[in-house]
This record gives C-alpha cells, structure tokens and sequence, in this order.
C-alpha cells in the first residue's frame, strides 16, 4: 500500500483528526509497516497520539475496523484507542503511544520474558462475541490435514502474527497491530511464536521449550499440535510460492522443519 503523510490527507480528514486530539503541531510518518495508507506521531496539545489509517474503499478496510472493534477487549499489554473516525474518505484510528523499540527475538535476549509475560496476559482473554472474527478452524481449513481443522477450535482471542515488529518493549511488552483477531486454541499463538523464535536463530528444541512456558502448549494434544504445525507449513509454503520475497521463503522453510521436528517427537510416530 502506499504510504502518505499526515498532510497529504484531505483537508476535512486533517480537521477531523484535530478535533479528536488536538491542534496539530508536528507530524512524522512511522517507519516500517505496509498494511496502513498513513501511519503518523503527531504531536499535538493534549500530547502525542499515533495516527493509522486506510481509504475506506481498500479492501482492507474491513480489517482495520475489526481492529477498531476488538480494542476494547484487549489487556493492558496494548495500546488504547481513543478515537475512530471514517471522514472524506478515509477510515483513522487514533492510538495511544506507547513507549519503546521493537522486540529482539534473539537467543538470550532480555526482552524474551517480556514477550512471554505479554503474550501469557492475552492467553487469558476471552474472544469477544459481538466482534465477527473468524475462528482458528476457518482460517486454517484450506491447509489442515484431512479431518483436523476442528482441533484448533476454542475460545481464545489470539493475536496469529507475534513477530518481532508488532511488539514494543520497554520495561515490558506490548502487543500492536490486530489485523488478524481469531477465535480458537489458546496454543495456537505459542505455536505460531515459535516460528518466528526460528527466524531469530533458535534452534527447533529452544523455540519449542520456549513454548512450554505456556500452560496452553504444554497441554496441548499432540495430535492438535501436529496438525497445526502441517497446516501452518502448508500456509507458509503458498506464501512463498506466491512471492519470492526471502524472509518469507525463510518462514516456508522454518514451518517444515518445525512440522518434521513435531511429528518425530515420541507418541507421533
């Protein structure tokens, strides 16, 4: 998507956005992130607020207002919405600012217990039932092993996408960026963590007794974790067919060799 700059907005988007939170003093456009058409700090006279926002006819529209919607039933490990509007055009979220830096998944890194702490806060959340996500079954179906789909079901909100650059950390985590809310298994996101603690250089043992710090993954059916770990495999697999991009051939590659790692293990063979 291409990125705009707060003033590049309309006139009565600006306005509106100045109404919710403020004379606009500063703007700066955010680094990285693709899925919003404007993702901007602005600071403004009640403080900085960060501004993200889409046309309100692109297809992803329909997620950023499902983002809008679940906020209100997220834990404190993210951040707040203030305020959505849908003027000239446009579909804006105003946010709370968080402090800190993206966090570093790396062996021994010290942000690791900040990430479980985090992610352990959100295992205890219930998805919410007047919020339409879809479930763990739905958006795994097509790459499930014959059969299995109906394993990953629960009543977990999970996040689906804990890589590195959708947690903040400071003295301790935050989770952003909810394009994705899903109802299902609550181990369904330790299992998708563990592929990204693959893509920062642990081994296939680390990342999975990583994962064993979650209640939700030590409990786990075996046979559940197999098949999610297939469906995930498959899923990254099409990514990677379809886009060539490397870290993504990566990932295609990490979900394999965590499905062989699964499916070796005592009991699943």
């Amino acid at each position: 998507m291409i990125r705009r700059h707060f003033h590049d907005l309309p006139v009565e988007a600006c306005q509106a956005i100045a109404d919710k939170a403020g004379p606009v003093h500063a703007a700066r456009t955010a680094d990285g992130g693709l899925n919003s058409g404007i993702a901007a700090f602005l600071e403004t006279d009640h403080g900085t607020v960060f501004v993200k926002g889409i046309p309100t006819d692109h297809p992803q529209a329909p997620a950023q207002r499902r983002e809008a919607a679940i906020n209100p039933h997220l834990p404190r490990a993210c951040p707040r919405l203030y305020w959505h509007i849908e003027v000239a055009g446009w579909d804006l979220l105003g946010y709370e600012v968080l402090p800190g830096r993206h966090a570093d998944y790396s062996p021994g890194s010290p942000d690791l217990p900040h990430v479980a702490g985090a992610l352990a806060e959100l295992q205890a959340i219930t998805a919410p039932t007047d919020v339409p996500t879809k479930t763990a079954e739905q958006r795994w179906a097509a790459y499930a092993p014959p059969g299995t789909a109906a394993l990953f079901a629960g009543d977990t909100l999970l996040h689906t996408d804990p890589a590195p650059h959708n947690v903040l950390v400071d003295d301790r985590a935050h989770i952003i960026d909810w394009a994705w809310p899903t109802r299902g298994a609550a181990w369904i996101d330790p299992a998708i963590l563990i592929l990204r603690l693959l893509e920062a250089g642990h081994t296939l043992v680390e990342a999975d007794a990583f994962a064993l710090r979650f209640p939700s993954w030590r409990t786990a059916p075996a046979d559940a974790k197999e098949a999610f770990a297939a469906a995930n495999a498959a899923a990254w697999q099409e990514i990677a067919h379809a886009d060539a991009a490397p870290w993504k051939a990566a990932m295609a590659v990490h979900a394999v060799a965590f499905h062989a790692h699964l499916h070796a293990l005592p009991g699943n063979r």
